[in-house]
Protein backbone atom coordinates (compact mmCIF):
# COMPACT_ATOMS: atom_id res chain seq x y z
CA UNK A 1 0.00 0.00 0.00
CA UNK A 2 1.58 3.32 -1.25
CA UNK A 3 2.75 6.10 1.99
CA UNK A 4 2.51 9.28 -0.96
CA UNK A 5 0.26 11.62 0.31
CA UNK A 6 -2.30 12.61 -2.31
CA UNK A 7 -3.97 15.42 -0.68
CA UNK A 8 -1.73 17.06 1.49
CA UNK A 9 -2.30 20.13 3.79
CA UNK A 10 -1.19 23.16 5.25
CA UNK A 11 -2.96 23.58 8.43
CA UNK A 12 -4.08 27.64 9.20
CA UNK A 13 -4.52 27.74 13.17
CA UNK A 14 -6.75 30.52 14.95
CA UNK A 15 -8.70 31.30 11.81
CA UNK A 16 -11.28 28.71 11.92
CA UNK A 17 -13.92 30.87 13.00
CA UNK A 18 -13.15 33.15 9.51
CA UNK A 19 -14.18 30.17 7.25
CA UNK A 20 -17.24 29.17 6.21
CA UNK A 21 -18.34 25.73 3.64
CA UNK A 22 -21.57 25.85 1.27
CA UNK A 23 -23.87 28.77 -0.11
CA UNK A 24 -26.23 28.51 2.81
CA UNK A 25 -23.36 29.19 5.23
CA UNK A 26 -21.81 32.09 3.11
CA UNK A 27 -24.93 33.82 2.04
CA UNK A 28 -25.64 33.87 5.73
CA UNK A 29 -22.61 35.45 6.12
CA UNK A 30 -22.94 38.03 3.47
CA UNK A 31 -26.12 38.99 4.70
CA UNK A 32 -24.68 39.72 8.06
CA UNK A 33 -23.03 42.61 6.00
CA UNK A 34 -26.69 43.63 4.51
CA UNK A 35 -28.14 43.57 7.96
CA UNK A 36 -29.34 47.19 9.00
CA UNK A 37 -28.02 48.87 6.22
CA UNK A 38 -30.19 50.68 3.06
CA UNK A 39 -28.59 49.21 0.61
CA UNK A 40 -25.46 47.13 -0.13
CA UNK A 41 -23.34 46.26 -2.87
CA UNK A 42 -21.91 42.85 -3.13
CA UNK A 43 -19.06 42.39 -5.73
CA UNK A 44 -18.29 38.85 -7.22
CA UNK A 45 -14.85 39.33 -9.10
CA UNK A 46 -14.57 35.90 -10.95
CA UNK A 47 -11.36 33.92 -12.65
CA UNK A 48 -12.44 33.22 -15.92
CA UNK A 49 -14.14 29.70 -15.76
CA UNK A 50 -15.99 30.19 -13.04
CA UNK A 51 -19.35 28.82 -12.51
CA UNK A 52 -20.95 32.32 -12.25
CA UNK A 53 -24.74 31.06 -12.78
CA UNK A 54 -23.87 28.77 -9.45
CA UNK A 55 -22.86 31.95 -7.40
CA UNK A 56 -26.12 33.90 -8.31
CA UNK A 57 -28.21 31.04 -7.56
CA UNK A 58 -26.13 30.19 -4.46
CA UNK A 59 -26.47 33.88 -3.56
CA UNK A 60 -30.06 34.28 -3.86
CA UNK A 61 -30.91 33.92 0.10
CA UNK A 62 -29.48 37.63 -0.40
CA UNK A 63 -32.93 38.22 -1.87
CA UNK A 64 -30.97 41.05 -4.28
CA UNK A 65 -32.83 43.97 -5.65
CA UNK A 66 -30.79 43.78 -8.85
CA UNK A 67 -28.21 41.61 -10.09
CA UNK A 68 -25.69 42.87 -12.60
CA UNK A 69 -23.82 40.22 -14.64
CA UNK A 70 -20.46 42.76 -15.52
CA UNK A 71 -19.48 40.07 -18.77
CA UNK A 72 -23.00 42.10 -20.32
CA UNK A 73 -20.31 44.96 -21.09
CA UNK A 74 -17.66 42.68 -22.39
CA UNK A 75 -16.58 43.13 -26.34
CA UNK A 76 -18.64 41.54 -28.44
CA UNK A 77 -17.35 37.64 -29.74
CA UNK A 78 -16.31 38.87 -32.63
CA UNK A 79 -14.62 42.21 -31.77
CA UNK A 80 -12.73 39.86 -29.00
CA UNK A 81 -11.38 37.68 -31.18
CA UNK A 82 -10.25 40.28 -33.60
CA UNK A 83 -8.45 41.91 -30.54
CA UNK A 84 -6.71 38.95 -29.70
CA UNK A 85 -6.03 37.07 -33.11
CA UNK A 86 -2.51 38.18 -33.25
CA UNK A 87 -1.78 36.21 -30.06
CA UNK A 88 -4.01 33.07 -30.83
CA UNK A 89 -1.75 32.58 -33.74
CA UNK A 90 -3.62 29.58 -36.04
CA UNK A 91 -1.13 26.96 -34.59
CA UNK A 92 -2.86 24.37 -32.64
CA UNK A 93 -0.63 24.39 -29.19
CA UNK A 94 1.43 27.60 -29.59
CA UNK A 95 0.42 31.31 -29.14
CA UNK A 96 2.11 34.27 -28.38
CA UNK A 97 2.11 36.03 -24.44
CA UNK A 98 -0.80 38.54 -24.38
CA UNK A 99 -0.25 41.36 -22.46
CA UNK A 100 -3.86 43.09 -21.84
CA UNK A 101 -5.53 43.88 -18.81
CA UNK A 102 -9.38 43.06 -18.54
CA UNK A 103 -10.44 46.99 -18.77
CA UNK A 104 -9.20 46.55 -22.70
CA UNK A 105 -12.00 43.40 -23.21
CA UNK A 106 -14.89 45.97 -22.43
CA UNK A 107 -16.77 48.12 -23.84
CA UNK A 108 -16.48 51.64 -22.18
CA UNK A 109 -20.10 52.70 -22.92
CA UNK A 110 -21.36 49.53 -21.89
CA UNK A 111 -19.65 49.64 -18.49
CA UNK A 112 -21.42 53.38 -18.23
CA UNK A 113 -25.03 51.58 -18.43
CA UNK A 114 -24.00 48.85 -16.35
CA UNK A 115 -22.40 51.40 -14.04
CA UNK A 116 -25.73 53.55 -13.78
CA UNK A 117 -27.81 50.22 -13.34
CA UNK A 118 -26.27 50.08 -10.18
CA UNK A 119 -26.64 53.70 -9.16
CA UNK A 120 -30.69 53.35 -9.95
CA UNK A 121 -31.00 50.84 -6.83
CA UNK A 122 -31.35 52.83 -3.78
CA UNK A 123 -32.91 49.83 -1.40
CA UNK A 124 -31.54 46.04 -0.86
CA UNK A 125 -28.48 44.35 -2.14
CA UNK A 126 -26.92 44.55 -5.44
CA UNK A 127 -25.27 41.95 -6.79
CA UNK A 128 -22.45 42.66 -9.07
CA UNK A 129 -20.58 39.25 -10.68
CA UNK A 130 -18.50 38.46 -13.60
CA UNK A 131 -14.78 38.55 -15.03
CA UNK A 132 -14.25 41.93 -14.71
CA UNK A 133 -17.41 42.70 -11.93
CA UNK A 134 -14.29 45.48 -10.55
CA UNK A 135 -14.13 47.65 -13.45
CA UNK A 136 -17.61 48.91 -12.89
CA UNK A 137 -17.51 48.68 -8.62
CA UNK A 138 -15.45 47.88 -5.68
CA UNK A 139 -18.99 47.48 -4.26
CA UNK A 140 -19.49 47.74 0.23
CA UNK A 141 -18.61 43.91 0.25
CA UNK A 142 -15.93 42.13 -2.31
CA UNK A 143 -15.33 38.67 -3.11
CA UNK A 144 -13.01 36.92 -5.26
CA UNK A 145 -14.11 33.72 -6.71
CA UNK A 146 -11.15 31.52 -7.94
CA UNK A 147 -10.46 28.12 -8.84
CA UNK A 148 -7.37 26.14 -10.14
CA UNK A 149 -6.19 25.61 -13.52
CA UNK A 150 -6.20 22.01 -13.19
CA UNK A 151 -9.94 22.06 -12.29
CA UNK A 152 -10.49 24.49 -16.00
CA UNK A 153 -8.92 22.10 -17.78
CA UNK A 154 -11.29 19.39 -16.29
CA UNK A 155 -14.35 21.93 -17.63
CA UNK A 156 -12.61 22.35 -20.77
CA UNK A 157 -12.20 18.47 -21.53
CA UNK A 158 -16.32 18.03 -20.09
CA UNK A 159 -17.05 20.57 -22.55
CA UNK A 160 -18.93 22.76 -20.02
CA UNK A 161 -16.78 25.26 -20.45
CA UNK A 162 -15.23 27.34 -23.70
CA UNK A 163 -13.08 30.14 -23.12
CA UNK A 164 -14.12 33.54 -21.98
CA UNK A 165 -16.63 34.53 -24.49
CA UNK A 166 -15.35 32.65 -26.95
CA UNK A 167 -18.83 30.23 -27.45
CA UNK A 168 -16.34 27.22 -28.08
CA UNK A 169 -17.13 24.58 -25.72
CA UNK A 170 -16.94 21.70 -28.57
CA UNK A 171 -13.47 23.32 -29.88
CA UNK A 172 -10.14 20.96 -29.64
CA UNK A 173 -8.80 21.14 -25.79
CA UNK A 174 -5.31 22.13 -26.75
CA UNK A 175 -7.01 25.33 -28.79
CA UNK A 176 -8.60 26.03 -25.44
CA UNK A 177 -5.72 25.27 -23.14
CA UNK A 178 -3.62 28.02 -25.74
CA UNK A 179 -6.47 30.31 -25.44
CA UNK A 180 -6.19 30.00 -21.44
CA UNK A 181 -2.32 29.65 -21.48
CA UNK A 182 -1.30 32.96 -23.31
CA UNK A 183 -4.25 35.51 -23.03
CA UNK A 184 -6.94 34.58 -20.26
CA UNK A 185 -4.57 33.44 -17.79
CA UNK A 186 -2.11 36.13 -18.05
CA UNK A 187 -5.29 38.62 -18.12
CA UNK A 188 -7.00 37.21 -14.97
CA UNK A 189 -3.64 36.72 -13.17
CA UNK A 190 -2.96 40.40 -13.93
CA UNK A 191 -6.12 41.91 -12.08
CA UNK A 192 -6.21 39.58 -9.43
CA UNK A 193 -2.61 40.58 -8.44
CA UNK A 194 -3.95 44.32 -8.39
CA UNK A 195 -6.99 43.06 -6.07
CA UNK A 196 -6.61 40.17 -4.05
CA UNK A 197 -5.19 41.77 -1.23
CA UNK A 198 -7.90 43.97 -1.15
CA UNK A 199 -10.30 41.54 -0.97
CA UNK A 200 -13.26 41.04 1.74
CA UNK A 201 -13.31 37.34 1.08
CA UNK A 202 -11.73 34.65 -1.21
CA UNK A 203 -14.14 32.15 -2.47
CA UNK A 204 -13.08 28.58 -3.19
CA UNK A 205 -15.34 27.81 -6.27
CA UNK A 206 -13.62 24.59 -7.59
CA UNK A 207 -16.52 21.58 -6.51
CA UNK A 208 -19.63 21.81 -8.01
CA UNK A 209 -22.22 23.30 -5.55
CA UNK A 210 -20.04 22.91 -2.67
CA UNK A 211 -18.19 26.53 -2.20
CA UNK A 212 -15.62 27.11 0.77
CA UNK A 213 -15.10 31.07 1.74
CA UNK A 214 -12.75 32.69 4.13
CA UNK A 215 -12.07 36.19 4.61
CA UNK A 216 -9.39 37.81 3.06
CA UNK A 217 -6.95 37.81 5.99
CA UNK A 218 -7.29 34.29 6.96
CA UNK A 219 -6.43 33.73 3.51
CA UNK A 220 -3.24 36.14 3.78
CA UNK A 221 -2.36 34.67 7.21
CA UNK A 222 -2.21 31.59 5.03
CA UNK A 223 0.08 32.73 2.46
CA UNK A 224 2.48 34.00 4.93
CA UNK A 225 1.97 30.33 6.90
CA UNK A 226 2.96 28.72 3.52
CA UNK A 227 6.59 30.25 3.30
CA UNK A 228 7.53 30.04 6.93
CA UNK A 229 7.86 26.02 6.47
CA UNK A 230 8.47 22.96 3.85
CA UNK A 231 5.35 22.75 1.87
CA UNK A 232 3.99 20.00 -0.95
CA UNK A 233 1.79 21.15 -3.42
CA UNK A 234 -1.45 18.85 -4.48
CA UNK A 235 -0.77 16.57 -6.87
CA UNK A 236 -2.66 15.63 -10.35
CA UNK A 237 -2.27 12.93 -12.57
CA UNK A 238 -3.09 12.36 -15.90
CA UNK A 239 -3.37 9.71 -18.86
CA UNK A 240 -1.57 9.79 -22.32
CA UNK A 241 -1.13 8.06 -25.12
CA UNK A 242 2.45 6.57 -23.81
CA UNK A 243 1.16 5.86 -20.45
CA UNK A 244 3.01 3.02 -17.90
CA UNK A 245 1.77 1.70 -14.95
CA UNK A 246 4.13 2.57 -12.77
CA UNK A 247 2.37 5.77 -11.44
CA UNK A 248 -0.77 3.70 -10.77
CA UNK A 249 1.08 0.73 -8.53
CA UNK A 250 3.47 3.20 -6.65
CA UNK A 251 1.25 6.18 -5.73
CA UNK A 252 -1.49 4.09 -5.50
CA UNK A 253 -3.84 5.37 -8.00
CA UNK A 254 -7.40 4.35 -9.03
CA UNK A 255 -6.51 2.43 -12.50
CA UNK A 256 -7.65 3.95 -15.81
CA UNK A 257 -8.88 2.55 -19.09
CA UNK A 258 -5.89 5.13 -20.51
CA UNK A 259 -2.62 4.44 -18.71
CA UNK A 260 -1.20 7.70 -16.64
CA UNK A 261 1.72 9.58 -18.47
CA UNK A 262 2.13 12.22 -16.52
CA UNK A 263 1.99 13.14 -12.35
CA UNK A 264 2.51 16.55 -11.36
CA UNK A 265 3.31 17.36 -7.91
CA UNK A 266 5.66 20.10 -8.20
CA UNK A 267 4.04 23.12 -11.04
CA UNK A 268 2.82 26.14 -8.84
CA UNK A 269 1.66 27.51 -12.08
CA UNK A 270 -0.45 24.16 -12.25
CA UNK A 271 -1.08 22.39 -9.12
CA UNK A 272 -2.76 24.16 -6.30
CA UNK A 273 -2.89 24.43 -2.15
CA UNK A 274 -4.99 22.45 0.41
CA UNK A 275 -5.65 25.40 3.66
CA UNK A 276 -7.13 23.67 6.61
CA UNK A 277 -9.25 26.01 8.98
CA UNK A 278 -10.03 23.88 10.96
CA UNK A 279 -12.93 21.41 9.83
CA UNK A 280 -13.43 23.74 6.24
CA UNK A 281 -10.58 23.03 3.61
CA UNK A 282 -9.62 25.49 1.05
CA UNK A 283 -8.20 24.41 -2.68
CA UNK A 284 -6.64 27.86 -3.75
CA UNK A 285 -4.05 27.81 -6.87
CA UNK A 286 -0.37 27.50 -5.98
CA UNK A 287 0.55 30.86 -7.99
CA UNK A 288 -1.29 32.98 -5.25
CA UNK A 289 1.23 32.63 -2.76
CA UNK A 290 3.97 32.94 -5.82
CA UNK A 291 2.12 36.34 -6.13
CA UNK A 292 1.82 37.58 -2.99
CA UNK A 293 4.60 36.21 -1.22
CA UNK A 294 7.26 36.02 -4.03
CA UNK A 295 10.39 37.68 -1.69
CA UNK A 296 9.71 34.78 0.84
CA UNK A 297 8.98 31.98 -1.47
CA UNK A 298 11.57 32.55 -4.14
CA UNK A 299 14.47 34.56 -2.07
CA UNK A 300 15.43 38.24 -3.33
CA UNK A 301 17.86 37.51 -5.58
CA UNK A 302 15.54 34.70 -7.17
CA UNK A 303 13.00 37.12 -7.54
CA UNK A 304 14.55 39.66 -8.80
CA UNK A 305 15.29 38.05 -11.97
CA UNK A 306 12.70 36.28 -12.56
CA UNK A 307 9.84 38.13 -10.83
CA UNK A 308 6.97 36.57 -9.33
CA UNK A 309 7.12 33.16 -11.49
CA UNK A 310 8.09 30.07 -9.81
CA UNK A 311 11.13 29.07 -12.16
CA UNK A 312 11.60 25.52 -11.49
CA UNK A 313 8.98 22.31 -11.91
CA UNK A 314 9.04 18.78 -11.04
CA UNK A 315 6.96 15.76 -12.53
CA UNK A 316 6.45 12.43 -13.43
CA UNK A 317 6.75 10.87 -16.92
CA UNK A 318 5.88 7.03 -16.97
CA UNK A 319 6.67 4.93 -19.63
CA UNK A 320 7.13 1.58 -17.31
CA UNK A 321 5.31 -0.98 -19.28
CA UNK A 322 4.40 2.09 -21.90
CA UNK A 323 5.77 3.56 -24.93
CA UNK A 324 8.66 5.87 -25.86
CA UNK A 325 8.42 9.80 -25.71
CA UNK A 326 7.79 11.79 -28.64
CA UNK A 327 11.29 12.57 -29.93
CA UNK A 328 11.47 16.39 -29.26
CA UNK A 329 13.32 19.72 -28.90
CA UNK A 330 13.11 22.62 -26.51
CA UNK A 331 12.93 26.03 -28.06
CA UNK A 332 16.37 28.20 -27.34
CA UNK A 333 16.28 31.31 -25.33
CA UNK A 334 16.40 33.69 -28.03
CA UNK A 335 14.00 31.73 -30.21
CA UNK A 336 11.08 31.26 -26.83
CA UNK A 337 11.25 34.97 -26.40
CA UNK A 338 11.24 36.14 -29.96
CA UNK A 339 8.06 33.84 -31.43
CA UNK A 340 6.03 33.42 -27.77
CA UNK A 341 6.75 36.37 -25.94
CA UNK A 342 8.39 34.30 -22.68
CA UNK A 343 11.36 35.54 -21.07
CA UNK A 344 13.00 32.11 -20.56
CA UNK A 345 13.09 28.96 -21.87
CA UNK A 346 12.98 24.86 -21.16
CA UNK A 347 15.97 23.70 -20.39
CA UNK A 348 15.18 19.93 -17.96
CA UNK A 349 16.60 16.72 -17.09
CA UNK A 350 15.58 13.26 -16.88
CA UNK A 351 16.32 11.49 -13.33
CA UNK A 352 15.54 8.02 -13.17
CA UNK A 353 13.83 7.35 -10.41
CA UNK A 354 12.91 3.45 -11.79
CA UNK A 355 13.62 1.69 -14.83
CA UNK A 356 13.45 -1.80 -16.16
CA UNK A 357 16.14 -3.56 -17.96
CA UNK A 358 16.71 -2.25 -21.19
CA UNK A 359 15.46 1.33 -20.69
CA UNK A 360 17.06 4.25 -22.52
CA UNK A 361 17.38 7.51 -23.02
CA UNK A 362 17.34 9.17 -26.57
CA UNK A 363 19.94 11.91 -25.90
CA UNK A 364 21.60 14.20 -28.60
CA UNK A 365 22.81 13.15 -32.34
CA UNK A 366 24.90 10.87 -33.85
CA UNK A 367 28.10 11.50 -35.24
CA UNK A 368 28.70 12.77 -38.77
CA UNK A 369 24.75 12.82 -39.77
CA UNK A 370 23.72 15.39 -42.63
CA UNK A 371 21.31 17.56 -40.72
CA UNK A 372 19.65 17.56 -44.39
CA UNK A 373 18.69 13.88 -44.59
CA UNK A 374 17.39 13.86 -40.92
CA UNK A 375 15.33 16.63 -41.62
CA UNK A 376 13.79 14.64 -45.27
CA UNK A 377 13.39 11.57 -43.39
CA UNK A 378 11.24 13.83 -40.66
CA UNK A 379 9.04 15.65 -42.83
CA UNK A 380 8.25 11.82 -44.74
CA UNK A 381 7.35 10.63 -41.70
CA UNK A 382 4.83 13.26 -40.54
CA UNK A 383 3.22 13.15 -44.41
CA UNK A 384 3.03 9.30 -43.34
CA UNK A 385 5.67 7.88 -46.13
CA UNK A 386 7.53 6.16 -43.99
CA UNK A 387 8.81 6.01 -40.52
CA UNK A 388 11.08 7.88 -39.14
CA UNK A 389 14.66 5.68 -38.17
CA UNK A 390 15.31 7.16 -35.38
CA UNK A 391 18.71 4.98 -33.75
CA UNK A 392 19.90 6.16 -37.30
CA UNK A 393 20.32 9.51 -36.09
CA UNK A 394 19.74 9.98 -32.05
CA UNK A 395 22.14 8.37 -29.73
CA UNK A 396 20.50 5.74 -26.98
CA UNK A 397 22.11 5.63 -23.54
CA UNK A 398 20.90 3.03 -21.09
CA UNK A 399 18.80 4.61 -18.27
CA UNK A 400 19.12 3.16 -14.77
CA UNK A 401 17.50 3.83 -11.85
CA UNK A 402 19.30 7.59 -10.49
CA UNK A 403 20.86 8.04 -13.40
CA UNK A 404 20.68 11.78 -14.13
CA UNK A 405 20.61 12.64 -18.15
CA UNK A 406 20.65 16.83 -18.77
CA UNK A 407 18.92 18.53 -21.16
CA UNK A 408 19.56 21.84 -22.07
CA UNK A 409 16.94 23.40 -24.62
CA UNK A 410 18.16 23.06 -27.96
CA UNK A 411 18.71 19.10 -27.23
CA UNK A 412 16.74 16.52 -29.04
CA UNK A 413 15.72 13.82 -26.62
CA UNK A 414 13.13 11.96 -25.31
CA UNK A 415 12.38 8.80 -22.40
CA UNK A 416 11.92 4.88 -23.77
CA UNK A 417 10.22 2.75 -22.89
CA UNK A 418 10.32 1.01 -19.30
CA UNK A 419 11.30 4.43 -17.34
CA UNK A 420 9.68 6.59 -14.59
CA UNK A 421 10.97 9.85 -14.85
CA UNK A 422 11.58 12.82 -12.48
CA UNK A 423 11.63 15.76 -14.75
CA UNK A 424 13.49 18.59 -13.32
CA UNK A 425 12.64 21.29 -15.93
CA UNK A 426 12.34 24.88 -15.53
CA UNK A 427 8.99 26.26 -15.74
CA UNK A 428 7.96 27.02 -19.17
CA UNK A 429 6.39 23.16 -19.30
CA UNK A 430 4.39 23.47 -22.96
CA UNK A 431 7.25 24.24 -25.68
CA UNK A 432 7.79 20.83 -26.55
CA UNK A 433 8.34 20.89 -30.22
CA UNK A 434 7.70 16.97 -31.34
CA UNK A 435 9.74 15.89 -34.27
CA UNK A 436 8.50 12.36 -34.17
CA UNK A 437 5.79 10.43 -32.57
CA UNK A 438 6.25 6.70 -32.94
CA UNK A 439 3.31 6.29 -35.94
CA UNK A 440 0.88 6.71 -33.41
CA UNK A 441 -2.81 8.66 -32.50
CA UNK A 442 -3.42 10.76 -29.22
CA UNK A 443 -6.31 9.66 -27.17
CA UNK A 444 -8.53 11.69 -28.78
CA UNK A 445 -7.88 9.47 -32.09
CA UNK A 446 -6.41 12.80 -33.54
CA UNK A 447 -2.74 12.83 -34.93
CA UNK A 448 -0.44 14.55 -31.88
CA UNK A 449 0.59 17.69 -32.87
CA UNK A 450 4.50 17.44 -34.79
CA UNK A 451 6.41 20.77 -35.11
CA UNK A 452 9.10 20.21 -37.43
CA UNK A 453 9.42 23.96 -39.05
CA UNK A 454 10.15 24.97 -34.94
CA UNK A 455 12.49 22.23 -34.16
CA UNK A 456 14.60 22.84 -37.30
CA UNK A 457 14.97 26.28 -36.21
CA UNK A 458 16.34 25.19 -32.67
CA UNK A 459 18.36 21.44 -32.74
CA UNK A 460 21.81 22.33 -31.89
CA UNK A 461 23.91 20.27 -34.52
CA UNK A 462 26.97 19.73 -32.85
CA UNK A 463 25.42 18.50 -29.72
CA UNK A 464 26.86 14.87 -30.86
CA UNK A 465 27.64 11.47 -29.30
CA UNK A 466 31.22 12.78 -28.03
CA UNK A 467 29.74 16.30 -26.20
CA UNK A 468 26.34 14.31 -25.20
CA UNK A 469 28.87 12.08 -23.18
CA UNK A 470 31.08 14.66 -21.93
CA UNK A 471 28.30 17.23 -20.86
CA UNK A 472 24.79 15.49 -20.05
CA UNK A 473 25.01 11.68 -19.04
CA UNK A 474 25.12 11.01 -15.44
CA UNK A 475 27.86 13.77 -14.15
CA UNK A 476 28.33 12.77 -10.41
CA UNK A 477 31.03 14.82 -8.68
CA UNK A 478 30.85 14.15 -4.84
CA UNK A 479 30.74 17.67 -3.49
CA UNK A 480 29.96 17.50 0.62
CA UNK A 481 30.23 14.30 3.34
CA UNK A 482 29.42 14.40 6.98
CA UNK A 483 28.19 11.83 9.41
CA UNK A 484 26.17 9.31 7.93
CA UNK A 485 26.16 11.69 4.87
CA UNK A 486 27.10 12.44 0.97
CA UNK A 487 25.93 15.39 -1.17
CA UNK A 488 26.86 14.59 -4.70
CA UNK A 489 26.36 17.53 -7.62
CA UNK A 490 24.50 15.45 -10.41
CA UNK A 491 24.24 18.79 -12.95
CA UNK A 492 22.93 20.60 -14.47
CA UNK A 493 24.95 22.00 -17.54
CA UNK A 494 26.68 25.62 -17.29
CA UNK A 495 23.98 26.36 -19.84
CA UNK A 496 21.07 26.05 -17.79
CA UNK A 497 19.87 28.14 -14.27
CA UNK A 498 19.46 25.21 -12.43
CA UNK A 499 21.55 23.69 -9.82
CA UNK A 500 20.98 19.88 -8.63
CA UNK A 501 22.19 18.10 -5.48
CA UNK A 502 21.91 14.39 -4.11
CA UNK A 503 21.87 13.46 -0.73
CA UNK A 504 22.73 9.67 -0.07
CA UNK A 505 22.12 9.45 3.87
CA UNK A 506 21.40 7.00 6.91
CA UNK A 507 21.73 9.86 9.49
CA UNK A 508 20.47 13.63 9.62
CA UNK A 509 21.67 15.87 6.82
CA UNK A 510 22.17 19.64 7.47
CA UNK A 511 20.61 21.56 4.60
CA UNK A 512 20.45 25.82 4.23
CA UNK A 513 18.55 27.59 1.55
CA UNK A 514 21.18 30.56 1.72
CA UNK A 515 18.21 33.00 0.49
CA UNK A 516 16.91 30.60 -2.39
CA UNK A 517 14.21 28.61 -2.64
CA UNK A 518 14.95 24.35 -2.57
CA UNK A 519 12.57 22.16 -4.61
CA UNK A 520 13.54 18.66 -3.62
CA UNK A 521 11.75 14.91 -4.19
CA UNK A 522 12.64 12.05 -1.59
CA UNK A 523 14.05 9.46 -4.12
CA UNK A 524 14.75 6.49 -2.30
CA UNK A 525 13.57 5.37 1.00
CA UNK A 526 9.74 5.07 2.72
CA UNK A 527 10.34 8.46 4.62
CA UNK A 528 12.09 10.99 6.09
CA UNK A 529 10.98 14.41 8.48
CA UNK A 530 12.19 17.74 7.18
CA UNK A 531 12.62 19.85 10.49
CA UNK A 532 14.18 23.30 11.71
CA UNK A 533 17.19 23.19 13.91
CA UNK A 534 15.47 26.37 16.10
CA UNK A 535 12.19 24.81 15.95
CA UNK A 536 10.46 27.40 13.51
CA UNK A 537 8.06 25.04 12.08
CA UNK A 538 6.91 21.77 13.00
CA UNK A 539 8.43 18.34 11.97
CA UNK A 540 7.41 17.32 8.40
CA UNK A 541 6.78 14.14 7.00
CA UNK A 542 7.68 13.55 3.53
CA UNK A 543 7.05 9.92 1.63
CA UNK A 544 9.00 8.31 -0.96
CA UNK A 545 8.37 9.71 -4.35
CA UNK A 546 7.16 13.44 -2.89
CA UNK A 547 7.69 16.63 -4.18
CA UNK A 548 8.04 19.47 -1.40
CA UNK A 549 9.40 23.43 -1.66
CA UNK A 550 11.49 24.73 1.13
CA UNK A 551 10.91 28.36 0.95
CA UNK A 552 13.91 30.60 0.89
CA UNK A 553 13.14 32.18 4.27
CA UNK A 554 13.57 28.97 5.80
CA UNK A 555 17.35 29.05 5.85
CA UNK A 556 18.88 26.34 7.80
CA UNK A 557 16.84 22.71 7.92
CA UNK A 558 17.64 18.94 8.34
CA UNK A 559 16.59 16.14 6.44
CA UNK A 560 16.61 12.88 8.59
CA UNK A 561 15.44 9.21 8.72
CA UNK A 562 12.18 8.76 10.56
CA UNK A 563 12.43 5.63 12.94
CA UNK A 564 10.27 3.36 10.07
CA UNK A 565 13.26 4.37 8.28
CA UNK A 566 16.32 3.74 10.20
CA UNK A 567 18.86 1.47 9.05
CA UNK A 568 18.44 2.15 5.70
CA UNK A 569 19.44 4.40 3.18
CA UNK A 570 17.93 7.46 2.02
CA UNK A 571 17.91 9.36 -0.85
CA UNK A 572 17.14 13.54 -2.15
CA UNK A 573 17.53 15.34 -5.46
CA UNK A 574 17.55 18.84 -4.71
CA UNK A 575 17.41 21.50 -7.21
CA UNK A 576 17.01 25.54 -6.89
CA UNK A 577 18.50 28.40 -8.68
CA UNK A 578 22.47 28.52 -9.51
CA UNK A 579 22.86 32.14 -8.21
CA UNK A 580 26.78 34.02 -8.22
CA UNK A 581 26.51 33.05 -4.25
CA UNK A 582 25.37 29.53 -4.51
CA UNK A 583 27.41 28.16 -7.23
Amino acid sequence: MSSYDKEPIIAIDGWEREAWAGYASIAGRLAEHAAGRTRTVVVVECYPGVRIEEIAAGFSPLRPARVIRAEDAALSAELLQAKLERYLTDDRVFGYMAPFHVDELYDGKKLEFLAEQIEEVQEGVILVIGFGATLLTKGDVLVYADLARWEIQQRYRSKELGNWRANNEDEDILRKYKRGFFVEWRTADRLKRSLLDHVDYYLDTNRKDDPRMVTGKALFAGLRETVRRPFRLVPYFDPGVWGGHWLEEKIGLEPRENPYAWGFDGVPEENSLYFQYGDIRVELPSINVVFFEPKALLGEQVYARFGAEFPIRFDFLDTIGGQNLSLQVHPLTDYIREQFGMSYTQDESYYILDAKEGAVVYLGLKEGIDPGSMMADLEQAQQGEVSFPADKYTNTFPARKHDHFLIPAGTVHCSGTDAMVLEISATPYIFTFKLWDWDRLGLDGKPRPVHIEHGKRNIQWDRTTGWVERNLVDRTERVAEGDGWVEERTGMHELEFIETRRHWFTAKVPHNTNGVFHMLNLVEGEEAVVESPSGEFAPFIIRYAETFIVPASVGPYTIAPTSRSQGTRLGTIKAYVRTCTNR
